[in-house]
């Protein structure tokens, strides 16, 4: 098909750059990425016959690595240290 409507792992990296060229990047398109996104990861990993816990562990320790990007200034300044 055109090379607008192939997913990422699809694209070569010869045309990557014209690939990335095609992408909308108003924020109506980056919203509609996410959305696109975030269905094909619940209809894979959430909406399931028999799911089990890979698609709820995988937001959990996404989130505690976010948590403790955004806290690492905190928590660098409360660190044990042993002084000389």
């Amino acid at each position: 098909g055109p090379l607008s409507e192939r997913p990422l792992m699809e694209v070569r990296l010869g045309e990557l750059h014209t690939w990335i060229s095609t992408c909308n990047f108003s924020p109506q398109g980056l919203l509609g990425a996410v959305q696109k996104a975030w269905s094909s990861y619940c209809a894979k990993y959430i909406h399931v016959r028999q799911g089990g816990p890979a698609g709820i562990s995988m937001l959990l320790a996404g989130y505690c690595l976010l948590s403790y990007g955004w806290n690492y200034q905190h928590l660098k300044c409360h660190r044990w240290r042993k002084y000389h």
